[in-house]
């Protein structure tokens, strides 16, 4: 008998643990190889665990699990012939069993395990003030499991006032980590938001004009996020404090621009990363953005697209902010926030007119960017986004918009 113990692989470096978040096969499955049979959270992604080889797989983690890199999560018995008719033939027999085993369960074998909780649910009823006398175990002869524990509600509340039932669902790793992540920002930066209006009918009008050629020519759209990348990469080349971080005590200034943007994916917000925005041109923003955007949809995004960014942009417009404070993407110092467009009135050669304006938000950390960086900054960006065609163009739109 040939087994194949399969180890939990690195998902990047600096990740020592991940956490099963759900097994796509069950004990006892004929796996193919590089069938996806877990997929499993680091503290940076959620990323896809594939067979390493044919055979009858057989689970050593329950879902939920945190295990370190490196750490056997299964066996694979290679030895194992593939059944006949594939998975169709195999899964039929499997709903039958499972039909039948309610019928098996209800006559109990009481014995001395029965009621008694697991280590792990020990915890979890600890943690919601139960005892195992509350709840009524799934497990062999009546234990009670782990998942028995997550799923007992504590009894609460007075009958006949309709539902008012209550879910626990545990935070996968990757959300206790932003969680984390989030607060040590508040705590350990001088975080400030500066705030200035975009009068963005330039941008409105060079679209109307090149938005259906660009999309002919190039296949992707023109749209907002390459107007910006090219403004805050102006705009960091201008002030390089507010393209560094801090590094114990010293101050590191990057003399490249790798622009994270904010995209909403299956498992939450993911920031994947634009490598050397400084070199790409509209073309080349616009089509690093879907692919990004793509594969953070997809949750193909691997940890290495999401990580060494040098300022971030994110975009809550798309779902209707009109203005917030975006929180600093950590380690870097500084957050750009774009929010929705409205038609506002507007001064303009002394007369009022209705112009779309979009409110931008800069948060920053004051201990190395002064209060004149950050402001210089943000008006640089609004600068190149009222004049694109003189400061991101070079005075030609339809040249810059071919290449």
């Amino acid at each position: 008998m040939s087994v194949l113990e399969m180890k939990v692989p690195s998902p990047g470096e600096s990740i020592t643990e991940v956490e099963i978040a759900t097994w796509l096969v069950e004990d006892g499955d004929y796996v193919e190889k590089d069938q996806p049979i877990a997929e499993v959270d680091s503290d940076k992604a959620t990323l896809e665990l594939p067979a390493e080889e044919s055979g009858i797989i057989t689970l050593k983690a329950e879902e939920g699990d945190a295990v370190a890199v490196g750490a056997v999560v299964c066996h694979i018995d290679m030895s194992a012939a593939k059944p006949e008719g594939g998975v169709e033939k195999k899964e039929a027999p499997k709903a039958e069993e499972k039909k039948e085993e309610p019928a098996k369960v209800e006559p109990k074998k009481e014995t001395y395990a029965t009621g008694t909780a697991s280590p792990a649910a020990k915890k979890v009823l600890a943690e919601k003030g139960m005892s195992a006398s509350d709840v009524q175990g799934t497990g062999k002869d009546g234990r009670v499991t782990k998942d028995d524990a997550v799923k007992a509600v504590p009894s609460m509340g007075t009958p006949g006032m309709g539902n008012r039932g209550v879910e626990r669902k545990k935070l996968s790793m990757l959300r206790r980590k932003v969680a984390e992540r989030l607060v040590s920002v508040k705590n350990e930066t001088a975080m400030l938001t500066t705030f200035n209006e975009v009068n963005m009918q330039p941008i409105f009008d060079l679209r109307k004009q090149f938005k259906d050629d660009f999309k002919a020519k190039h296949g992707v759209s023109l749209g907002f996020m390459s107007f910006f990348t090219k403004a805050v990469v102006r705009a960091l080349q201008m002030y390089p404090a507010v393209n560094s971080m801090i590094d114990g005590k010293e101050m590191v200034s990057f003399e490249f621009q790798d622009i994270s943007i904010a995209v909403s994916g299956p498992k939450g917000l993911m920031v994947p990363v634009i490598r050397n925005a400084e070199n790409l041109t509209f073309r080349g923003v616009e089509s690093e953005v879907k692919r990004l955007a793509l594969r953070a949809r997809d949750g193909q995004i691997t940890v290495d697209e999401m990580t060494g960014g040098t300022f971030t942009i994110t975009n809550g417009g798309v779902f209707g902010s009109m203005l917030s404070t975006p929180i600093i993407n950590p380690p870097q110092s500084a957050i750009l926030g774009m929010h929705n467009i409205v038609n506002r009135p507007m001064a303009v050669d002394g007369q009022v007119v209705i112009q779309p304006i979009m409110y931008v938000a800069l948060s920053y950390d004051h201990r190395i960017i002064d209060g004149k960086e950050s402001v210089g900054f943000l008006v640089a960006v609004k600068e190149a986004l009222e004049n694109p065609v003189e400061l991101l163009m070079d005075g030609n739109p339809t040249k810059a918009l071919e290449m």
